[in-house]
C-alpha cells in the first residue's frame, strides 16, 4: 500500500463542504448515465463491495448509510480505528476490517537497530524505494507486532483483520520491483543451520550470501517462506483466541508464481498455498495502471483467475477460502480516468472473487465523477441500479 494514503474524514471548511454537497447531490440523483442496453443483472456471487483507505464521510451526508451507495465493507488502517467510527459505519450498513503493518513498521528501528534486514554484502540493506523491511526473526519485533494485532481485535470490534507489507524487504508496488535479497544476519545465519541441518562454514556473511544464492537456494528459499508462514501462524492463533469469529485476510503481491523468475517465493518469501492453512481471504493487489496495464485491465482478471487456479478457489457458494481482490481506481503512477471505472470493477468482480475493494478513498474523495462511477456499479451490480456492464464483455 502507498505509505501516503489519507484515512481521516475530510474537514469542515467551504471547499470540503462544497465537495460533500457535490457528492451528496450525485448519490441522491438518479442514474443518467448511458449504459448498456443488455442488462447483465446482479453479481449474487459478490458478498463485498467495498472501499480501501479512509473514512468515506462524504457516503453518509445527510444521515445516509451506506446501503443507498451499494459500499458494504470499509478497509481502514487499524491506526485509525475508533469505536466510535467502527459503530458509526456498521451501524450504516457496512463491515469493518482493519488493516494490519506486519512487516514494515519502520519506527521500530529506532530503538531497535538490530532489526534491519541484512544484505547480501553483510551490511545493513537500505530501503528499496523508502520501502523498510524488518529481519523476520528479530524476536522482539515478533512479540511487538502480536502485541500491537492483539490490542487491535481486543480494542475494536471489528469484522476482521487484513495483514499488509507481509513478505521480506522489498519495494514490488511498481512495473519495475526491487527485490534485494535479505536477511543475513548473524540470528538468521544460526536459525537456518539449526532448523535445516545444514552444515555452513564460519564464513562471513557476504561469503555465506553466495553459498545460499548458489549450492543451498532452494533450501533457503524454503526455509524464509517457512519463516513468513509462521508468523500467519501465530497471528492466527492471536485471533482465534481474542475475538474469533473474525477474519483473517492478507493484502498480498497479485504475481503469479513465474513472475520476476518465480519472486513471489525466492524474492518476498510468500507462499501461498502455505499460508493458506491459516487465511480464510487472499486480496491480491493487481494496481494495473501501477504495474504498467493501464490499456488492459483484463490483467486484473487474469491475476485473480490463476490465484484462484493455484489457492483450488472458484468462487462457489459453501468455500472457506475466498478471493477479494483490491483495484486500482486513484491515480498512483498512472491517471485512471474515470471513463475506465466500470472496466476495471468489472474485472475486479469476475470469479473466482467475491468481495473486491477500492484503492483508495484518500485520493477519490476528492474525484467525484469516479465515486459516480463506483457507486453505479456497486448498486447496479447488488440489484440497487441498472447494470453498467457491456454485452461485449463476457461476464465469468
Amino acid at each position: 500500500m502507498s505509505p501516503s494514503i489519507v484515512t481521516a474524514p475530510a474537514g469542515c471548511g467551504s471547499v470540503n463542504g462544497m465537495r460533500h454537497a457535490l457528492l451528496a447531490a450525485i448519490l441522491a440523483c438518479t442514474v443518467t448515465a448511458t449504459v448498456s442496453q443488455t442488462i447483465l443483472g446482479k453479481r449474487p456471487w459478490l458478498e463485498v463491495r467495498g472501499i480501501y483507505g479512509g473514512f468515506p464521510v462524504e457516503l453518509m451526508q445527510g444521515g445516509k448509510d451506506l446501503r443507498g451507495s451499494g459500499v458494504n465493507a470499509i478497509f481502514i488502517g487499524s491506526g485509525s480505528l475508533t469505536s466510535e467510527r467502527v459503530a458509526t459505519l456498521q451501524d450504516a450498513g457496512a463491515k469493518v476490517f482493519a488493516e494490519f503493518n506486519s512487516m514494515h513498521d519502520a519506527g521500530y528501528l529506532k530503538s531497535h537497530p538490530d532489526a534491519a534486514p541484512i544484505g547480501t554484502d553483510g551490511k545493513i540493506s537500505p530501503p528499496p524505494d523508502g520501502w523498510q523491511g524488518l529481519c523476520p526473526t528479530h524476536p522482539g519485533y515478533r512479540k511487538n507486532r502480536m502485541d500491537a494485532f492483539r490490542a487491535v481485535l481486543a480494542d475494536h470490534e471489528v469484522d476482521g483483520v487484513w495483514l499488509d507489507y507481509h513478505h521480506s524487504h522489498a519495494s514490488w508496488e511498481q512495473a519495475v520491483p526491487v527485490m534485494p535479497d535479505t536477511c543475513f544476519c548473524e540470528r538468521c545465519l544460526r536459525l537456518f543451520k539449526d532448523q535445516t541441518g545444514v552444515r555452513l562454514p564460519n564464513k562471513p556473511a557476504a561469503e555465506l550470501s553466495r553459498l545460499l544464492l548458489g549450492q543451498y537456494k532452494q533450501r533457503w528459499i524454503r526455509w524464509r517462506c517457512d519463516v513468513f508462514t509462521d508468523w500467519v501462524r501465530e497471528y492466527r492463533a492471536v485471533l482465534d483466541s481474542t475475538r474469533p469469529g473474525a477474519l483473517l485476510g492478507t493484502f498480498h503481491c497479485p504475481w503469479s508464481d513465474t513472475d520476476f523468475d518465480g519472486a513471489l517465493e525466492s524474492k518476498l518469501a510468500i507462499d501461498l498455498k502455505d499460508q493458506s492453512r491459516y487465511l480464510d481471504v487472499f486480496s491480491p493487489m493487481p494496481y494495473h495502471a501501477r504495474f504498467g496495464h493501464l490499456s488492459d485491465p483484463g490483467w486484473i482478471s487474469r491475476q485473480a483467475s490463476w490465484l484462484g487456479n493455484h489457492l483450488g478457489v472458484r468462487g462457489e457458494p459453501g468455500e472457506h477460502l475466498k478471493i477479494w481482490p483490491i483495484v486500482q481506481i486513484s491515480d498512483w503512477g498512472e491517471t485512471v480516468p474515470a471513463s475506465q471505472v466500470e472496466a476495471v470493477l468489472d474485472h475486479g468482480t469476475r470469479r473466482p472473487a467475491t468481495g473486491v475493494m477500492v484503492f483508495a478513498w484518500g485520493a477519490l474523495r476528492e474525484q467525484p465523477a469516479k465515486i459516480e462511477e463506483i457507486v453505479r456499479f456497486y448498486r447496479a451490480i447488488s440489484g440497487g441500479g441498472q447494470s453498467p456492464v457491456s454485452p461485449s464483455i463476457p461476464v465469468q
